[in-house]
């Protein structure tokens, strides 16, 4: 009995492995960006370092409480951590505090909390509660319709907070939702609502539409069976003239100036050079820097605290949002490889754990774990590498900060504890 009880809750360690190179590296870095001058103690909570090492040995007591919990307490209860999740968020318009621009954040004391962190997990098992339901079929409008308000309703309420990047990181759970039978024209459709944005801001809007109907006439004509009435193109035609022009206003007259010049910067659009050297003193300073802080590593970097732009602080943020110019610094290619690497292996890991589940409620979880890491990992190193615009969203386990530690740690350690149950479901 013993031995069953045993073997009943076996944890994947490879998981947890990986997990943990990923924190130790993180703190390592968040050491080398945050310290000044000679280090006489790594517990020193006046320091940030000091402060986070406090967050990561929290962390490992919230990991015990986690994997002490009943798997099916998080399917059974997932409605109910939702409903708190968002009076959370909620409570943010009167009682949250001000940071940066955004109204994100609880403060406690000399301390702040930020939900939007932990909604993360929280809308997570509520899509996963809802597709397992028995009368749930992914195929409908009506229940695609249902799923979709799940994840916009945090979405919504984090961005009326100011803060985008977090709003983008629920788009990562529409490839659960692809996984779990969505149809692939919805795909197909969010990949041309994309380019069409893109090409409509870097070249306007009527070379969009002349490209546009070149391939709409290339699909009609190569496509054999069901090519549909010539009309349904004509009105695929407008519809895509229509979104980008929407989205050319929506640039000019719906984004703030500093976003503005964020996109104008990626996609070159400024033609000016004086406009577009002020540009960049005042929205790409942070980039430039991190981007020079990375290339001066080289192939093996400079070694453990001996980054001359992490220590002067040339790079703004850079033990949150842009940690990862301190691996390219002082780790050079190898280490941001390592970092990649390792993120990788744990995203399909997870996938993979995904996979073997019985139960469809940790399956869904499983795949909404690794979106929500894959999407947060692929944007943080696109911004701080320039491949996509600057958005402030923090690299899982990495960046410095106890709300966004421990909101990923609950995200993947209440899946550790799912998969560990996997051989009591039926």
């Amino acid at each position: 009995m013993l031995r069953e009880n045993h073997r009943g809750f076996k944890f994947d360690w490879i998981t947890i492995v990986l997990f943990l190179l990923l924190v130790v590296f993180g703190y390592l870095n968040i050491l080398s960006a945050s310290h000044v001058g000679e280090i006489t103690s790594y517990f020193d909570a006046s320091q940030l370092y000091g402060k986070h090492l406090i967050f990561v040995g929290l962390t490992f007591v919230l990991i015990v409480l986690i994997l002490s919990v009943e798997a099916k307490f998080y399917e059974r209860f997932a409605s109910v951590i939702y409903i708190i999740a968002m009076i959370a968020l909620v409570g943010l318009f009167i009682f949250g505090k001000d940071v940066n621009g955004a109204r994100s954040w609880y403060g406690i004391g000399s301390m702040t909390l930020q939900p939007s962190e932990f909604a993360k997990f929280a809308t997570a098992l509520a899509v996963a509660k809802f597709i397992s339901d028995l009368e749930t079929n992914m195929k409908t409008v009506k229940d695609q319709l249902k799923v979709t308000a799940i994840i916009v309703i945090p979405a919504l309420l984090i961005l009326l907070q100011n803060d985008a990047g977090s709003t983008i990181v629920y788009l990562a759970f529409f490839f659960v939702f692809y996984r779990e039978g969505l149809q692939q024209v919805y795909l197909i459709i969010a990949l041309s609502l994309i380019v069409l944005a893109v090409l409509g801001l870097k070249f306007g809007v009527l070379i969009t539409a002349i490209i546009a109907t070149l391939v709409l006439i290339s699909v009609y004509f190569f496509k054999r069976k069901n090519k549909g009435s010539i009309f349904q193109y004509i009105i695929a035609l407008i519809i895509c003239i229509g979104f980008s022009y929407g989205v050319k206003l929506f640039y000019e007259h719906g984004l703030k100036p500093h976003q503005q010049n964020r996109i104008s910067l990626w996609l070159r659009l400024e033609k000016d050079p004086v406009k577009l050297e002020r540009m960049k003193k005042a929205e790409a300073y942070n980039l430039i820097q991190s981007e020079q802080a990375i290339s001066s590593g080289g192939v093996s970097g400079k070694g453990f605290l001996q980054g001359t732009r992490t220590t002067g602080k040339f790079v703004p943020e850079q033990h949150t949002d842009y940690i990862f110019s301190t691996v390219g610094e002082e780790w050079g290619f190898l280490g941001t490889s390592l970092v990649v690497l390792t993120f990788v292996l744990l995203i399909i890991r997870i996938l993979y754990l995904a996979e073997a589940q019985k139960s469809q409620f940790s399956r869904v979880y499983g795949y909404g774990v690794a979106s929500i890491l894959f999407v947060h990992f692929t944007i943080n190193i696109g911004m701080v590498m320039g491949l996509i615009p600057t958005v402030g969203i923090p690299l899982p386990f990495f960046s410095y900060g106890g709300s966004g530690l421990w909101g990923f740690t609950i995200l993947l350690f209440i899946f550790v504890k799912l998969d560990s149950n996997k051989i009591n479901e039926w």
